[in-house]
């Protein structure tokens, strides 16, 4: 079966969402369109992963160092932000403290797509980013992941 690649960056959506009402942190169309969305802001990003912490199991009836499943654990998840000259709206949004949802449609705005992940956040730091450089101010936001994220959800449906 042919794989029908895409890009990411265009096509992946990014918002904030202060509360998401289902325990299964999946939220309705109407809550994602009241969110923040910020995907233009973005100049990087890193984590927004799950990873395992495998065990390690070695015994003395093999010289092969075996593991097993361990904890799940949250990468460093960050944000670097393009800082609007004038507005300070995103640097409200995500202000150190403050508490919500990340909701990213990986596969963009398709409805009932498998492509929604949300990540439960508190915002441990703000910073600004200070450069000689030759490039636009941006500031670096590090959110804690603060419960297991949600992978994989099928993006709501529009309403009517």
């Amino acid at each position: 079966m042919p794989v029908k690649k895409y890009m990411r960056r265009g096509t992946s959506k990014f918002y904030f969402l202060e509360t998401i009402a289902a325990e299964s942190m999946i939220p309705t169309r109407a809550e994602l369109a009241a969110g923040t969305e910020f995907s233009e802001y973005i100049a990087a990003m890193d984590g927004w992963t799950v990873s395992n912490n495998e065990i390690e199991t070695p015994d003395m009836e093999d010289t092969y160092d075996s593991t097993i499943p361990g904890s799940d654990k949250a990468d460093t998840s960050t944000f670097t932000f393009y800082e609007d000259e004038e507005e300070a709206e995103l640097e409200e949004v995500f202000a150190k403290g403050t508490r919500g949802y990340v909701v990213i449609l990986r596969k963009g705005d398709v409805p009932t797509s498998k492509g929604l992940d949300s990540f439960p956040i508190r915002v441990a730091s703000q910073a600004p980013q200070y450069t000689a450089d030759n490039e636009a101010a941006k500031f670096v936001v590090t959110c804690s992941i603060t419960d297991r994220p949600v992978q994989g959800a099928a993006v709501p449906a529009l309403t009517p």
